[in-house]
């Protein structure tokens, strides 16, 4: 358990490290990508984009 809370971490720090650049590709402002306030804060939910990552992972994954 100890290794998914780690693979997590490490996954979660690597996407806010690229976040910027994924987002000056277009990345997060696809359609189905989520964006509001709430109570002050922002909240981004990035669905689209996601699955789209996902998808990619999963061809590249393949193809190696």
């Amino acid at each position: 358990m100890l290794r998914w809370f780690l693979a997590i971490f490490v996954a979660l720090v690597l996407i806010g490290a690229v976040n910027p650049w994924l987002h000056r590709l277009g990345f997060g402002r696809l359609p189905g990508d989520i964006r509001f306030r709430l109570f002050g804060r922002e909240v981004f939910l990035p669905i689209t984009t996601t699955l789209l990552l996902s998808a990619l992972a999963s061809v590249v994954a393949k193809l190696l």
